[in-house]
């Protein structure tokens, strides 16, 4: 093929590369934020997690702040340990504490010491950064749950819930 003498070499080459570019550029971006959209789902996780193991470390003691009941106490370290995901009343009625009786495992209203307590995040979602089917694409349920055995209470009297 000829070319004419106003085209200079090699300006067929300089325009596939930019389409070529193109072509390399859009699933390196979807793998590169696909990446970091997982990632944070799993720091989410993580940090839920640990979250409701400071929340039933603090619920096994048997301790209230001041002015408040000791299930208000439970959510507001949890919420804490949260790093913001969980402030407010929305986040808080994302946490659940619930009492077991050992053996049976039964629920029970009583925050005695000798039973279980569990602390749990539900009901929380992440909807995604980057959807790879935009509409279609649901939110990712995140939970975590924690328990352990409920300490004698300081004076033996449970604080209130």
């Amino acid at each position: 093929m000829m070319r004419s003498p106003n085209q200079r070499p090699g300006s067929r080459r300089r325009g596939s590369g930019f389409v070529e570019f193109a072509f390399v550029l859009l699933p390196l971006m979807a793998i590169f934020l696909a990446i970091i959209d997982f990632g944070f789902a799993i720091f989410l996780r993580s940090t839920f997690q640990h979250a409701v193991r400071e929340g039933v470390r603090y619920a096994i003691t048997g301790l209230a702040t001041q002015g408040m009941g000791q299930d208000a106490s439970i959510k507001g370290v949890v919420q804490k340990n949260a790093i913001g995901f969980l402030d407010g009343t929305k986040g808080a009625a994302m946490i659940y504490i619930r009492y077991y009786v050992p053996g049976t495992f039964t629920q029970t209203q009583s925050n005695a010491g000798g039973n279980i307590v569990e602390v749990s995040i539900e009901g929380f979602t992440w909807k995604w950064m980057a959807p790879l089917l935009r509409a279609t694409t649901p939110p990712l349920p995140i939970s975590a749950r924690s328990s352990d055995l409920v300490e004698a209470s300081p004076g033996g009297v449970p604080p209130t819930r």
